[in-house]
Order: C-alpha cells, then sequence, then structure tokens
C-alpha cells in the first residue's frame, strides 16, 4: 500500500480563546484522495479541541481513549493527557497506533505522541503534520508581531502552508473556544 500523508494542524491560544484549524487534504502515494477530511473534534463537553495527523483511524482511536481519560478526570486537560501518554507508550496494541494529537483548551495546548512525548509549547502556538512546520513558523510570526485574534493567525497561517507543502491544501476548517 502506498505510504499515506496528509494534514496540517494548528492551534493558537490567545486572549482566552483557542483556535484549532486543519486543511482537507488527504493523499496516497502521488494522488490526493480526499479534499475535505475532518481532523478536528471537540470532546469533553465541548471544552477541549483535539487534532490529529497521521493514520486518520489510529487519530480517531486516539480521540477516543483521550476522551474516556477526559470522563475519568472530571475535565482535567493535563491529567488526562498524561495517562494517554503513559498508556499509549507502555500498551502493546496502542504502540502500533501511528499518529500524533494536538489537544487544546482555553488555558493549555499539548502535543502527544506515542513515544510518550507530552510537550506543552513555550508559546501558545503549536502545530503537526506534513505542513505543520509552515504553519508554525507563519503562526509565530503573525502571533508575535501583531494583535491578530488567533482565529484570524490560524487561517492565515494555514493559507501559507496551503502554498507550501505539497500535502496540504486551501480547504480549511476552523473551531474556537472561547
Amino acid at each position: 500500500m502506498p505510504e499515506l500523508r496528509s494534514t496540517t494542524v494548528l492551534a493558537v491560544i490567545r486572549e482566552g480563546v483557542a483556535v484549532m484549524g486543519s486543511d482537507g487534504q488527504v493523499t496516497m502515494g502521488s494522488s490526493v484522495v480526499k479534499h475535505t477530511a475532518k481532523k478536528i473534534r471537540r470532546l469533553y463537553k465541548d471544552t477541549v479541541l483535539v487534532g490529529f495527523a497521521g493514520a486518520a483511524a489510529d487519530g480517531l482511536a486516539l480521540m477516543e481513549r483521550l476522551e474516556g481519560k477526559l470522563e475519568e478526570f472530571r475535565g482535567n486537560l493535563l491529567k488526562a493527557c498524561v495517562e494517554l501518554a503513559k498508556e499509549w507508550r507502555t500498551d502493546r496494541y496502542l504502540r502500533r497506533l501511528e499518529a500524533l494529537l494536538l489537544v487544546a483548551n482555553r488555558e493549555k495546548l499539548l502535543l502527544i505522541s506515542g513515544s510518550g512525548d507530552l510537550i506543552e509549547p513555550d508559546e501558545p502556538v503549536l502545530a503537526i503534520g506534513s505542513g505543520g512546520d509552515y504553519a508554525r513558523a507563519a503562526a509565530l510570526a503573525l502571533y508575535r508581531n501583531t494583535d491578530l485574534p488567533a482565529e484570524d493567525i490560524v487561517k492565515r497561517s494555514l493559507m501559507i502552508a496551503s502554498e507550501i507543502c505539497i500535502y496540504t491544501n486551501e480547504h480549511i476548517v476552523v473551531d474556537k473556544l472561547e
């Protein structure tokens, strides 16, 4: 089966507003197979945004696990993410899942990986996926040098990434927590 590549997911928190956006492209080998994939979900009573990069089924399975952890820890985002990261690293089944999760509420932004990484950035700007570095660089420049709201930073940065990364398209989906 050809290598599956896709996705740029970006999150920014500014002035108590968390915004997460993604493109919609899914690529298999050298072909685009979908333009409007949904890569962002709301969890735990619509208080948490989560986006994934990597294998779709794996990302969705991890989102379900995170939802369970959020329920177990009554919405405590950091505790739920720490527990998911520990379980992901140590569980035989979960270790085989190939995805990254970007998780945000209005106060906190985290990246979770299967190697046990749980990263909270120095600045509230974080991205994952094929075009993640491009989107993050654009978002950091806008975050540091403008007063744009988080939603505008996310939209503009994802559009820039779509112009650079062949695995990212301009079909941008944005969600925000106010």
